[in-house]
This record gives C-alpha cells, sequence and structure tokens, in this order.
C-alpha cells in the first residue's frame, strides 16, 4: 500500500521498524520522551518498547555520548538524538576521538555502531547558535560516515541504513524536512548502501548538486524551469561521507555548467571539494557555489530574509549561468515565509 507521509513520520517509522526487529536498537536523548517527541519523531516509542530501551537523558552531551558509545562498543546499536546540533558540540571529543577512532585503534576489531541524530535548520529565529549546519567539521573526521535526508522517502531508508551500519553514522536532519512528504511503498523499497545519490531530470546544460532541505528548493526551481522548457539535472547528495565519487562523475558527464548548494559555511566547505573533485575529473570550470558564506545565522526576521536562498534564487541564479537572463523573467516566482516551513511550526521547538 502506498503512503504519503512526511519526514518526522517516516523517520519515526524507521525507528519503530529497526526497534521491533532487533531488541539491540535503542534511542535516547533529550526530548524523546516528552509529548512533542522531538518535532514528532520518537512518539509512541516508550509506550511500544519500554523505558529500558527509549527515555529521556541528563542534560549532559557528553557524558551521555559516552554512554551511548559503551552501549554501540558492547553490541547495542543507539540511536542518539539530540534537538539542536549545536548542543552536541559538547560531545565532539566524544565523537571524534572514541566513536570514530575505535575501529582503527583497534585494528578493525571494535565497531562503533551508534547512530547520532543531529537537527538543524533555519526558522523561528534560531539565530547563531541554534541553526548552524557543521557538515564540514563531521566529514572531515576520518570513521565517520555522514548523511542528510532531503525527503521523508530517503528520511526513512537513510536511517534505516545508519542503525544497520557497523560504523558510526552522524544523520544531519534538517527540520524543515519534517514537514516535506513523499507518496512510497514500503514493501517496495529497497535497502539504501549510504554513499549513494539520486538524480532528477536529464538536462545537459546545467547540473544543481544540492543537498538536505536544499534539495527541495531546487526541485520547486526545476519545475519553474521545466515550465519554461528549460531542462536541468538535480543531483542530490544524500551521503556526504562516503561519497560515491564514481557514480557522481558519471552523472555529471556531458554537463556544461554546475551549480553547488552547500547549508554548510564557507571555509573549507564540502563544495569547495566537490568543486575541485569535478574540475580534476571532467575539467568543468564553469562552477558556481551557494553556501552560507562566512557568516553565522542571523535571529531577526527582518535580516534572515536577506540570509537564506530558495527556490526564487536557484531560479534566477540558474537562468542567468544558462545566459537566459534578458530572454526568461526571474521576477515571477515569489518567496513564501522563509522562516516557518508550515503552519504547524510554532517553533523554536
Amino acid at each position: 500500500m502506498q503512503n504519503n507521509i512526511n519526514g518526522s513520520e517516516a523517520i519515526n517509522m524507521a525507528l519503530h521498524d529497526s526497534m521491533r526487529l532487533s531488541k539491540k536498537v535503542m534511542t535516547f536523548g533529550l526530548g524523546v520522551t516528552d509529548p512533542k517527541g522531538v518535532f514528532g519523531t520518537t512518539l509512541g516509542l516508550e509506550q511500544t518498547f519500554g523505558s529500558d530501551r527509549v527515555f529521556d537523558t541528563p542534560t549532559s552531551e557528553n557524558a551521555m555520548t559516552g554512554v551511548g558509545i559503551g552501549l554501540a562498543v558492547a553490541g547495542f546499536k543507539p540511536v542518539m538524538v539530540h534537538q539542536r546540533l549545536d548542543f552536541f558540540i559538547l560531545a565532539l571529543d566524544q565523537l571524534i576521538n572514541s566513536a570514530a577512532k575505535f575501529h582503527y585503534m583497534y585494528g578493525g576489531a571494535v565497531n562503533v555502531p551508534i547512530t547520532i541524530r543531529l537537527i538543524l535548520g533555519k526558522g523561528w529565529g534560531q539565530g547563531p547558535t541554534h541553526s548552524q549546519n557543521l557538515i564540514n567539521l563531521f566529514a572531515s573526521i576520518p570513521g565517520l560516515k555522514v548523511v542528510m535526508p532531503s525527503n521523508a522517502k530517503n528520511a526513512y531508508q537513510l536511517l534505516i541504513s545508519a542503525i544497520n551500519d557497523p560504523n558510526p553514522v552522524v544523520y544531519l536532519e534538517h527540520r524543515w524536512v519534517h514537514s516535506i512528504k513523499s507518496d512510497f511503498d514500503k514493501k517496495r523499497l529497497k535497502p539504501f548502501e549510504i554513499g549513494g545519490i539520486e538524480a532528477y531530470g536529464e538536462g545537459k546544460e546545467l547540473a544543481i548538486i544540492s543537498m538536505s532541505y536544499f534539495t527541495h528548493e531546487a526541485l520547486i526551481a526545476k519545475q519553474e524551469l521545466d515550465k519554461k522548457n528549460i531542462k536541468i539535472k538535480i543531483i542530490d547528495l544524500l551521503s556526504v561521507k562516503p561519497l560515491n565519487e564514481k557514480l557522481l562523475i558519471n552523472e555529471l558527464k556531458g554537463i556544461k555548467k554546475i551549480l553547488i548548494l552547500d547549508l554548510g559555511f564557507r571555509y573549507c566547505s564540502f563544495a569547495s571539494y566537490l568543486s575541485n573533485l569535478i574540475k580534476d575529473k571532467l575539467h568543468i570550470c564553469d562552477i558556481k557555489i551557494i553556501d552560507s558564506g562566512d557568516l553565522s545565522e542571523p535571529t531577526s526576521y527582518f535580516l534572515t530574509k536577506h540570509y537564506y536562498v530558495n527556490h526564487a534564487d536557484i531560479f534566477r541564479i540558474a537562468v542567468k549561468m544558462l545566459g537566459l537572463n534578458r530572454t526568461v523573467k526571474t521576477s515571477t516566482l515569489t518567496k513564501r515565509s522563509h522562516d516557518v516551513p508550515n503552519r504547524d511550526f510554532l517553533g523554536p521547538f
């Protein structure tokens, strides 16, 4: 049976399915057992699987991450949940010096199958310390896998794959993906290998490489371009690390121009790595990068509306890159609210 569910429901379903299949799977973190269940993603888990496997934790990120790593080493498959990526910064010592290193330090004899859900993203005045995407930091650490879902379908697939992976996986979860709906039949979903990508469209003039919520905005821009008979390709990087370079390069063969959409900051960025990779392998030089610059997200509504990039901006930039800005009107798209993903989002949690 085909379902139409949003990202929150898909993540909740993935947790229920994983915990039902294996008693080794546990879910814990701040707010996991609260009435709102971390944007609805953990609702019903404690009632179904009990407080031994689903529980709230003290506000001590570093210590609790250490507990999670210990559980993973002991053979469990813990899923640790953080309502803010920013708060997890306190646990970087455990992540970088323990979870990411143990398999290497012990000659492959020790695995750390922990999944760490880090929720990030804009909205409702989140500001500099409640919204940032540290993709560049996590991707730079040997031993870590880093994934970023963009819709309900791949949110489910990626979380299932992350929980079953023998290595530590950082699951970067944009809160605006929680409200994006997808049609999919769970029974027909194939296992998703971490490292894969998803491609949309067959255009050869321009390809947009995007990730996480940016893919949603890019696809809206693509729909508008399709109406004007302008064909482009969208490549969604569901896995930042590992990156299937061979698959990516194959998708980009024959492409003339590339626009990279990166939710992270500019310096030492993942987008820069991608740009250099593409130039080296395919000798494509017409590459433009859209990122968060060297500037933290403002809190003020009147400042953030000039900070965020959405489908209207992507549409305009794509038309300009294709040299069509004199013949295609770029002012026909109107920006919807940049600060609230849906009417149910009452913020800040």
